[in-house]
């Protein structure tokens, strides 16, 4: 039996047993992993019960109970894994485990699983709407005000880019009243596949948002092309798909670009060793060859040195983007349709 006082904050402790207990008419466990997570604060374990595998999760307490979460409204759609256990005003739950997959390695075809991630992404943005509402133009000013404070890193690639930013901040629609259930961080360790579905998990950072965001951070990591967006578009919009739509999203791809390079900077400041100076080279962090070495291993966004040059790789990404004859076209569309 695996010890749950070895891993389980002591206040938590008799919480998590009488979770158990009541789900499980035992508080004992054969197994207990900690999980590495996204953008959540919670702590996850993978916990293993009479030989079979959930989620314990642990959240901070809340002081009502009335208000269903983002996670319970997505799993009731079967779009997060199943609920055993929830107690809210504990911050305790208890879901499925699924047992993840390669998706490339079972969808044979890059349009498949472009067109399945796009309607996975439809899917979530037709959930009933979150109540849970945040400032989108708020938190990517924040972040960039907090990189700036900070002054780990400077130079003319960021320079440009929030040159670029501040006109993509004039002139894209932030107060669309269009807004959807969003998830807001769909990298690929939150989409789970069985071998037959794709499960999204880790719903903390999720609320009421601009549907393009879901639909710009997933096409980050999986759309390399022309080809792949128009797949991926397509499966989301249908016959509805409009210059308009290809505008919005060529523009949240980049601010999306740079929260996640602020997010990476942000991490990469937290990591590195005290005293240490973050080495200003961009030259070398050339996307494409850093999500390589992520693939492989090589790189590990856990680590120092992974979390930097991720970071730099996005800034150099960015700016290419925003350099683009796509850019400035981009802007016409917005503007004559706007």
């Amino acid at each position: 039996m695996a010890a749950l006082q070895n891993l389980i904050p002591a206040a938590k402790l008799p919480a998590v047993e009488s979770a158990l207990l009541q789900t499980f008419n035992t508080s004992q466990v054969q197994k207990i992993t900690l999980l590495a997570g996204g953008l959540s604060a919670s702590i996850v374990y993978k916990i293993e019960v009479d030989g079979q595998e959930y989620v314990l999760k642990l959240d901070s307490p809340v002081e009502s109970a009335d208000q269903e979460s983002c996670m319970e409204i997505a799993a009731v759609a079967g779009i997060a894994p199943k609920f055993y256990y929830l107690n809210r005003v504990a911050g305790i739950a208890i879901t499925a485990f699924i047992q993840p997959m390669s998706m490339q390695a079972v969808f044979k075809s890059r349009e498949l699983l472009l067109s399945s991630l796009g309607k996975v992404v439809s899917s979530i943005h037709n959930l009933p709407l979150f109540s849970k509402e945040n400032s989108l133009i708020d938190t990517v000013d924040g972040l960039i005000a907090q990189f700036k404070t900070s002054k780990m890193l400077t130079g003319p690639v960021f320079d440009a880019c929030f040159a670029h930013y501040e006109t993509i901040r004039k002139y894209y629609p932030w107060d669309d009243a269009d807004k959807v259930s969003s998830h807001n961080d769909l990298n690929p360790n939150n989409m789970v596949f069985d071998g037959e579905k794709i499960w999204v998990i880790d719903w903390d950072a999720a609320f009421q948002n601009d549907r393009y965001v879901d639909l710009a951070i997933l096409a980050n990591f999986y759309v390399t092309d022309e080809d792949g967006e128009n797949i991926f578009l397509e499966a989301y919009f249908g016959s509805e798909l409009n210059d308009y739509n290809r505008a919005r999203f060529f523009m949240m791809r980049q601010i999306c670009r740079l929260v996640y390079a602020m997010l990476m900077f942000k991490l990469a400041e937290g990591s590195k060793i005290t005293g240490a100076v973050h080495d200003p080279d961009m030259e070398k962090a050339d996307l494409k060859t850093i999500k390589k070495q992520l693939g492989t291993g090589e790189l590990s966004l856990a680590a120092y040195h992974g979390q930097l040059i991720f970071g730099k790789a996005l800034m150099n990404e960015t700016l290419e983007q925003m350099r683009s004859p796509r850019f400035a076209l981009s802007f016409d569309n917005l503007l004559i349709i706007e």
